[in-house]
């Protein structure tokens, strides 16, 4: 039988909330109410066990700003001694990782360049390096890491060998002798904005990468979907134009050829305005050139137009749009709601919201731990 730091046995309801508490971070009793169903004095009494023998700690109440009458609900979260967690984005050209702590706060952060297309060995170097230089300048021992998980791009079977998938977690795991999950980059953003950002207070949304390339996620009923093939959320591989140029999925005239970072660019370029990187050109689009613009433009417009159908199939409560371009605000996206207002379902495209992503370049490794969290046994 689990016990818990101090020989008591954990019963059902502590690994209820505690199972929660790692998938949610700081909540209040109330709110551990709600989403456990259990009732209150069992509640109570479950959270004062946790406390008194150090599995959970108290989190004083925040007294700046606004409030209403009363003081404030304190919150209680896991102890932040209980262990570390560390995600890692294996992106296009970068790589970021965060060491995070079970209170779910970060301890630790590193980033470095990629080569475009990696060898497994480079990826697992990189990551070992990257998880050294993240401890060491944070001052984090690494000897209560727990678990490990990295994001890597592109169509598992499809863009992304198996072997390679598996080459890379058996290097990560040897290194730091813990367990290893791997997964899409853009499902574990969705899942980070579902947990933490700007997708936390719902339950259904669908979350849009809009990078160098174009991904995706879903989270229906408060759960990441990985789909029957671990494909779910590829909107950038939904094809816009039948008689279009062949994709490398395999597909033709997928939406990321014509609205992804990189045809952007090259559209520019066709126009007489050449930009080095997606940092260009969302400064050249503030900057409010007619060129830019309209390029831009356009390309939220096809965004937008895909995901009238996905409102209309999934009925999302709300789209968050993340990566480089969706810095550009309501100037991508507008044309997005306008095309979901156009192309939808009526009641549903009334009742969706679209937002931005909140969590920034960081999102996907943080959705990496956030894969930890829901999946890996308590560390109480």
């Amino acid at each position: 039988m689990t016990t818990t730091p101090n020989g008591r046995p954990r019963t059902a309801h502590d690994d209820l909330v505690l199972a929660e508490l790692r998938r949610s971070g700081a909540l209040s009793r109330a709110e551990l109410g709600r989403r456990t169903g259990l009732p209150k004095t069992t509640l109570f009494s479950t959270v004062a066990g946790l406390l008194e023998t150090g599995v959970l700690v108290e989190q004083c109440a925040d007294l700046s700003g606004d409030r209403g009458r009363g003081r404030p609900a304190g919150k209680v979260v896991l102890n932040p001694s209980a262990g570390l967690y560390a995600g890692i984005d294996a992106a296009r050209g970068r790589m970021r990782l965060v060491i995070v702590n079970a209170s779910h706060e970060v301890v630790g952060s590193a980033t470095r360049a990629l080569p475009a297309a990696p060898d497994a060995a480079v990826v697992g170097r990189a990551a070992a390096d990257l998880m050294r230089q993240a401890a060491e300048e944070g001052s984090v021992g690494l000897s209560t890491l727990l678990g490990m998980a990295i994001g890597l791009p592109g169509i598992l079977g499809v863009e992304l060998a198996e072997e390679h998938v598996e080459e890379v977690r058996r290097l990560i795991g040897e290194e730091f002798g813990v367990p290893v999950l791997t997964g899409n980059n853009s499902r574990a953003a969705a899942l980070a904005e579902a947990t933490w950002g700007a997708g936390r207070n719902v339950e259904d949304l669908v979350y849009v990468r809009w990078s160098s390339g174009i991904g995706g996620g879903f989270v229906i009923g408060g759960r990441a979907v990985a789909g029957a093939h671990r494909g779910a959320g590829e909107i950038g591989h939904v094809s816009v134009d039948r008689n279009g140029p062949v994709c490398h999925c395999g597909g033709r005239g997928c939406l990321e050829l014509v609205a992804g970072g990189e045809a952007l660019l090259e559209q520019c370029a066709q126009r007489d305005l050449v930009l080095a990187d997606l940092d260009a050109l969302v400064d050249t689009v503030r900057n409010l050139s007619p060129t830019a613009l309209r390029v831009v433009s356009a390309a939220a417009r096809r965004i937008g137009a895909v995901l009238g159908g996905t409102v209309a199939q999934l009925d999302p409560a709300r789209i968050v749009v993340g990566g480089e371009m969706a810095q550009l605000g309501s100037l991508v996206l507008d044309p997005i709601r306008q095309e979901i207002a156009r192309l939808a379902l009526p009641l549903a495209a009334r009742r969706v919201e679209v937002v931005q992503a909140d969590l920034g370049v960081n999102a996907a490794a943080l959705g990496a731990v956030a894969w930890l969290l829901r999946k890996e046994p308590s560390p109480a």
